[in-house]
């Protein structure tokens, strides 16, 4: 057998694990899941779970004759997330605490950290987190929009050793294999491009939010950060067996062997831009150069408002996205350069308030 070298992982269960008939939760496939928890728990592996669900277990409290508005599935959640954490809670006989986030919680930099320090002293302390986007109060403009790459941001905010995607596929196939029965599992892969990507098919429950494509772009963001990933079946009891014996029941996305820097990944894959400035032809050899930064006289446009220390977009004239960077100055300031490039004030402006964003707070899109 060989042996786990997991110090702490994520687990991240779909709905349709949860609420297979959205007539409530049922035990019938999470109570291996749970199983599964003390058993890592035991072996001193520290878990955090990314529970979906709180919709699909609230749906039958409401009636199901009339079209469901977006009002009425936050009212879902409300009322399913209560059962949903009551139902975990019974199989454990540790404590256990309810995180409820916003992708508006994670792309502020400052709740991001708060996060991560309640995570640490809940694991700490021997607490089991259990965490899920806050369907009832979210917008779309603070929605993460699905438990894939929630689970992924959860990860790296956690510094997990590996993520776990427990859905009802076996893992990644080459083609749809409820279109081909020559398909082939991919029980490992070592880079995502695009050629992934294209494997990726339409979700195949109706009761969960995400298909394989959100778990793709979950492995991404997890991958980057030095998290492997698996995507395997929760609905088959020797996925748990096999994966306590060290074995691969799915497939397994492989992590970078140089992880991006933590502030670096969080800008990248986690942080929304918050506005964004257009560069000239000079971006790159800005960065590779010895200042090794964005000087006022490269900003040709500015887009948006942003404050100091927001996250934006750094495209070309082109729209191509170049970099995601922490911005040194307001969308304010920098449209008043911007657009007044050539007058002696600005130039003496650009000399005295230094570089618009500095290189240990930019990250490449292309070269990440």
């Amino acid at each position: 057998m060989q042996k786990l070298n997991w110090r702490r992982i994520v687990l991240k269960v779909g709905s349709a694990l949860i609420a297979p008939d959205q007539d409530g939760c049922r035990s019938r496939y999470i109570l291996t899941i749970a199983q599964f928890i003390v058993r890592c728990r035991a072996r001193g592996i520290e878990v955090i779970l990314v529970s979906s669900g709180s919709v699909a277990a609230g749906a039958h409290l409401f009636p199901s004759d009339k079209p469901r508005s977006v009002v009425m599935k936050k009212a879902m959640a409300a009322a399913g997330q209560t059962e949903m954490i009551a139902m975990w809670d019974r199989f454990f006989d540790f404590p256990s605490a309810q995180l409820l986030l916003t992708h508006g919680d994670l792309r502020d930099r400052e709740r991001y950290q708060s996060i991560r320090e309640t995570v640490f002293t809940l694991l700490e302390h021997g607490v089991l987190p259990i965490i899920n986007e806050n369907d009832a109060v979210t917008t779309d403009d603070l929605r993460v929009g699905d438990n894939d790459n929630l689970s992924a941001m959860v990860a790296a905010a956690a510094d997990a050793d590996a993520l776990l995607i427990f859905s009802d596929v076996d893992g990644l196939y080459d083609k749809n294999p409820n279109l081909h029965d020559d398909a082939v599992l991919l029980p490992e892969i070592k880079s995502i491009d695009e050629s992934i990507y294209a494997m990726a098919g339409c979700a195949t429950s109706a009761v969960g939010t995400g298909g394989m494509k959100t778990k793709i772009e979950a492995a991404e963001k997890a991958t980057s950060h030095g998290i492997a990933t698996y995507i395997i079946n929760g609905f088959k009891e020797e996925t748990f067996t096999k994966l306590l014996a060290g074995e691969n029941p799915g497939s397994v996305f492989l992590p970078y062997e140089k992880p991006m820097q933590d502030s670096i990944h969080w800008m990248t894959h986690t942080a929304n831009e918050q506005g964004e400035v257009v560069v000239d032809g000079s971006f790159d050899e800005s960065l590779e150069g010895e200042s090794g930064c964005i000087r006022g006289d490269e900003i040709m446009e500015v887009h948006g408002e942003f404050a100091v220390g927001d996250t934006i977009l750094v495209r070309s004239e082109d729209g191509t996205r170049l970099a995601k960077a922490t911005a040194n100055y307001s969308s304010c300031l920098l449209n008043f350069i911007a657009d007044n490039e050539q007058s002696e004030f600005s130039e003496k402006m650009q000399d005295s308030i230094g570089p618009v964003i500095s290189e240990k707070h930019i990250a490449l899109l292309e070269k990440s």
